[in-house]
């Protein structure tokens, strides 16, 4: 027996011998919740820990209650436990900075969660006497630092203890029906995974072409980096030869400012959303996250998609499918070649390249801001942060780019980790500038107004295509005869930077970027399309390059005509049947003609950002 009120995931079950047969059991997914209050909900390690949680991303001030509402089937005791963890327990054993407690019915249970265990676990809240019938169920926040909760259980079996294994839980979730198949399929012409620049130009591109597109994005919001939940700029410029036209579906989207770590109006969310709903061959499904591909031996057949809220799950179908997750997701799931960390000197001829490969990569951006009060802003004083001093403390009112963690950490699988310490830097130095520094008070009218929980990420896998783009094609000005949209973004390599690592050995949290300036060089088609899954295309910084050609083209002006390259070369396919090596092999003179022409409306561009490389294009003009 399933019950369920509002979009809350609940369940009443027995489990063959696990359970009493009188015995019930209600599960409830915190992302489900009907009525979130502050809470956010935080979807980006849910294939490393199983699922979205909600988040009290509070910046040292609780946050309103998120509250669900479940019927109880039978009157008795029930346990309530809560899947959580502390997540400054890898850094600090002084306390637990995102606590909280479970209300039933608007009674506090006793235990404070939130405060034990690096790993996400199991988590007795307390035990309550309950009727049958309708009961309110609430997450309350203690103290606005970021405290996490992924599912609750009431059951009213003394014995039962659900399981702490990822893969466990997965079939837990699915023999009690949180997640569930919907037995509809979503049928396009092309699924682009991915809404960030590149995956809304990819979608525009193909749509205005004819095509039916389907474009998942795992956010409420488009844009990806450049959204309002990350804030990047744009960077790059568009519009240049040998395909002028490439460039105009990204003035449409792009916004009219430009900037790091700017108000949220600056990053114009509704104008991309806007954009996407205008055209009539898109559809677009929010909130929902490619977790699971089907495939007939190297060709994708169908991607399976769970929205992040509900845990309902679409089939979605295909003939083309386009990666634009960043991470390359897709492209894994479907056994797709790609490549990790940098790659050495001798494998690449590369003159930037290391000696001997390794797992680094650039790292991703926590990015924040304060803003001036009228009055005194306090900030707590908080035990369990990491040790600055006047010397090593940043003496700043804000943090963009090069507040950069995680090079040594697995981007993938420890990503949770990786926006957690930056998100710990940003509180520990402003909870010193605050309290303790000899600069304080220069701070005293100062409030922590923003900071980013959806960390900007620069590099992780990248899928292998037919050909690998690396430093000597770029600088060297190496012609191809698929060369398609302009890198012009100089050579840009971050790195610990040295004065940080030496307050902080083993835990920077500041990048420094070493450049190489470059000519604007044309991208070759055959970056964009996997080497060994017939139907993928890619665009972003998950294409075909070493590590150290990455550092040109992935900035998303760049990103974003590589967007448009693909839907354009989406298009190609099915005119005339064919898969997305053939567009070079049998159709490029077709190709050449729709980048020629371009898919733009004609719209005034926004403002351009470029930087070294840039420069280097003017100064030879």
């Amino acid at each position: 027996m399933t019950l369920r009120c509002a979009i809350a995931a609940l369940t009443l079950f027995t489990l063959g011998s696990l359970l009493p047969a009188s015995a019930a059991t209600l599960m409830v997914e915190t992302e489900t919740f009907r009525q979130k209050g502050g809470w956010v909900v935080d979807q980006q390690f849910m294939d490393q820990m199983g699922s979205p949680f909600l988040l009290a991303h509070g910046l040292g001030e609780p946050v309103e209650d998120a509250e669900t509402a479940l019927d109880i089937p039978q009157a008795g005791r029930y346990r309530v436990l809560a899947r959580t963890r502390n997540w400054v327990a890898f850094w600090s054993d002084k306390g637990a900075p995102g606590q909280f407690q479970i209300k039933v019915n608007g009674t506090p249970l006793p235990t404070i969660l939130g405060t034990n265990g690096k790993a996400w676990a199991w988590q007795e809240a307390g035990s309550c006497d309950l009727p049958k019938g309708p009961v309110k169920l609430a997450l309350h926040d203690l103290t606005g630092f970021d405290g996490r909760c992924d599912a609750i259980i009431l059951t009213s079996d003394t014995g039962f203890q659900p399981p702490e294994a990822v893969d466990a839980l997965e079939k837990l979730r699915r023999k009690l029906g949180v997640l569930t198949r919907a037995k509809e399929e979503e049928r396009a012409d092309l699924i682009v995974a991915g809404g960030g620049v590149a995956g809304i130009c990819a979608a525009i591109s193909a749509a205005r072409l004819g095509l039916r597109v389907a474009l998942l994005n795992d956010r409420p919001v488009l844009g990806g980096c450049n959204s309002s939940e990350v804030r990047v700029h744009l960077g790059g410029r568009a519009n240049l030869g040998p395909y002028p036209k490439l460039g105009d579906v990204v003035n449409e989207i792009g916004p009219a400012k430009g900037g790091n770590a700017k108000p949220a109006e600056n990053y114009e969310d509704q104008r991309k959303l806007d954009a996407v709903h205008a055209e009539p061959n898109i559809r677009l499904f929010l909130n929902t996250r490619a977790i699971g591909v089907e495939r007939n031996g190297g060709t994708i057949t169908a991607i399976i998609g769970r929205n992040i809220e509900t845990g309902i799950e679409t089939r979605f179908t295909a003939p083309l499918i386009a990666d634009c997750t960043g991470d390359g997701a897709v492209g894994v799931l479907a056994g797709a070649e790609y490549r990790y960390g940098r790659e050495s000197k001798a494998e690449t001829g590369e003159s930037t390249a290391i000696e001997q490969p390794d797992s680094t990569t650039m790292g991703a951006s926590v990015q924040w801001y304060s803003k001036r009060q009228p009055s005194a802003a306090p900030f707590p004083d908080i035990p369990w942060a990491m040790t600055f001093t006047d010397k090593t403390c940043e003496r700043v009112q804000m943090g963009e780019w090069t507040w950069e963690t995680g090079m040594n950490f697995d981007q993938i699988n420890e990503f949770e980790r990786i926006r957690d310490y930056g998100m710990l830097v940003v509180y520990s130095n402003w909870a010193f500038l605050k309290n303790h520094s000899q600069f304080k008070a220069e701070y005293a009218n100062l409030k922590l107004d923003w900071v980013a929980y959806v960390a900007g990420k620069r590099e992780s896998r990248r899928l292998i295509g037919d050909h690998v783009l690396c430093e000597q094609d770029v600088v060297n000005r190496v012609a191809y005869a698929d060369g398609t949209a302009c890198s012009t973004w100089s050579v840009d390599l971050h790195y610990p930077d040295p004065k940080n690592a030496a307050n902080f050995p083993g835990m920077e949290f500041k990048s420094i970027a070493k450049h190489k300036l470059i000519h604007p060089y044309p991208i070759p088609y055959r970056c964009f399309y996997s080497k060994n899954v017939s139907n993928l295309f890619m665009a972003g910084r998950n294409i075909s390059v070493t590590h150290v050609a990455l550092g040109t083209v992935r900035v998303m002006r760049t990103t974003g005509m590589m967007g448009e390259v693909v839907g354009m070369a989406a298009a190609v396919c099915k005119r005339n049947n064919c898969l997305p090596r053939e567009v070079y092999t049998s159709h490029w003179d077709e190709m050449r003609e729709l980048m020629e022409k371009g898919v733009g409306t004609g719209k005034p561009q926004p403002p351009q950002n470029y930087n070294l490389g840039g420069t280097l294009m003017k100064k030879e003009r």
